[in-house]
């Protein structure tokens, strides 16, 4: 029986890490917005207006999510590969969320407007900074509701959710 509550306890804390992830994953964005001058790369992104690629995404936000599980490793194994599967199910949603924003806009059906795309489009430096959600943008206040499906967006041939660049 101690199993089965341990195996729901662990599951529990991978949902609340993916969930924490999101939350990291939003500040660290506004910060790098409060801050330009200490992230050219990010600068950078918005000029080009382009993501790395799933994977290139998914490798940049792995430096983020591998420390603090690691350091559990050493408390508990359980533990921090709970932890470690919470953080990195989010890291890998985050890359392929903002991939798709940049690519393929429309498909981005869990939000009823895909905040990093409006964020981009209407070069917002105040708002909707959230990758893959915009819960936190809602809950600090900085969502910004924007029309954004214009006849741009509308005429563009219906493609697969996997219609993004992976590499």
């Amino acid at each position: 029986m101690g199993n089965g509550l341990e195996s729901i306890g662990l599951v529990g804390l991978a949902i609340a890490t993916f969930v924490v992830s999101s939350l990291v994953e939003y500040w660290l964005h506004r910060l790098m917005h409060r801050y330009p001058h200490k992230c050219q790369f990010h600068v950078d992104h918005h000029l080009e207006n382009t993501g790395q690629g799933v994977v290139g995404e998914f490798l940049d936000y792995g430096k983020v999510v591998v420390p603090v599980p690691a350091l559990l490793m050493i408390l508990s194994w359980k533990l921090g590969l709970s932890v470690l599967a919470g953080a990195s199910t989010y890291a890998i949603f985050a890359a392929y969320a903002h991939q798709l924003q940049h690519d393929n806009p429309t498909r981005c059906f869990w939000m009823p407007m895909p905040v990093h795309y409006v964020h981009h489009k209407h070069n917002q430096w105040h708002h909707n900074f959230g990758l893959g959600v915009d819960w936190w943008d809602r809950v600090f206040g900085t969502y910004k509701p924007e029309e954004w499906l214009t006849p741009a967006e509308l005429s563009q041939p219906q493609r697969s959710l996997l219609h993004v660049r992976w590499w």
